[in-house]
């Protein structure tokens, strides 16, 4: 079986998994616009690594639109094409009682280009794939304050949280040619998110511990730096309509890899930054569109690899039930 239809599969599996844990708590899950007293967006979107929130980063909100006695949810896919890579992410992710957040999320990152570059510039397959593929298991629990009802006052809403994620690539991102110390590792974090009604604001902001590179998708840890780093990531959302919001992100990255293969390839992580624009035409749909800037992932500039400034547009799509 190639490895295309083990991740359609792998994917399948989780999703159907996933979705059996939340019906087995409640045989009355219905349509979000039949069951919740929500306002739109305030569930955030889908980020890329399958949380509640913006496309970057996790908010302290919790996903789908159940309120305190009734359980949401959604499932998406995210499409992210840089200059020279692509990522695909399905996941899904359920709300309990607008209290306790569980969300799965399936990643391929696709970089066949650069392989295509190595190998005729090498004469050699030094990549040996042309994607890596990641699953990601998350929960997040709210701990304080409730973004709607706490509009009028300074309590923000907390929630803190965890992300398991696990590289099934790991052969390559632990060999020679990336050199990271783990393919699976755990990040923690604490958000903290503040709506302001008055304002059509919403702020958000979140501490992340970490030892991810490139979200994983390049491993955990390096040869550079291999312990636990605190990250910053930062959100603004301006609601311009009552289902329209613009905004955008700042998510700090690690820096845990250094050059590798005698200094030919630099894996030198920098910060992402976006702007986006998300759109609800009704509490059971969510579209965002977005530019994404990721700056360097991988570049071998001796055989004209030279990717030190990606640049992706980003599309996400949303279905809540």
């Amino acid at each position: 079986m190639n490895k295309q239809n083990c991740f359609k599969k792998r994917l399948l599996a989780t999703v159907a998994s996933t979705i059996t844990l939340g019906v087995s708590f409640s045989s009355s899950i219905t349509h979000a616009e039949n069951y919740s007293n929500k306002l739109l967006l305030t569930g955030g979107v889908s980020q890329v690594e399958g949380a509640a929130g913006g496309g970057l980063t996790p908010w302290a909100v919790i996903g789908g639109y159940g309120t305190n006695n009734e359980i949401g949810g959604n499932v998406h896919y995210t499409y992210a094409k840089t200059n020279d890579f692509q990522l695909d992410s399905y996941g899904v992710t359920l709300g309990f009682y607008d209290r306790f957040e569980l969300s799965v999320a399936q990643q391929s990152f696709d970089l066949s280009d650069l392989r295509g570059k190595v190998k005729a510039g090498l004469g050699a397959d030094a990549i040996g794939r042309d994607e890596i593929e990641q699953t990601i298991i998350g929960a997040k629990v709210r701990v304080l304050g409730e973004a709607v009802l706490d509009a009028d006052n300074w309590i923000p809403q907390l929630a803190v949280g965890v992300q398991y994620k696990k590289n099934h690539d790991g052969d390559f991102v632990t060999g020679g040619v990336i050199g990271a110390k783990k393919d699976h590792g755990v990040d923690f974090y604490l958000a903290a998110t503040k709506l302001l009604l008055d304002k059509n604001l919403l702020l958000n902001g979140t501490v992340r511990m970490t030892k991810a590179n490139q979200f994983g998708l390049l491993g955990f840890g390096g040869n550079k730096h291999d312990s636990y780093s605190p990250e910053l990531e930062l959100s603004a959302a301006y609601l311009v309509a009552k289902n329209v919001a613009i905004g955008a992100e700042y998510r700090t990255k690690p820096h845990n890899l250094d050059n590798t293969v005698g200094g030919a390839v630099d894996l030198k992580e920098d910060d992402a930054f976006d702007v986006f624009v998300a759109y609800t035409p009704s509490k059971n749909i969510s579209l965002t569109a977005a530019y994404v800037k990721l700056g360097n992932i991988a570049t071998v500039n001796a055989v004209g690899a030279n990717y030190g400034k990606q640049e992706s547009i980003y599309l996400s799509a949303q279905i809540g039930f």
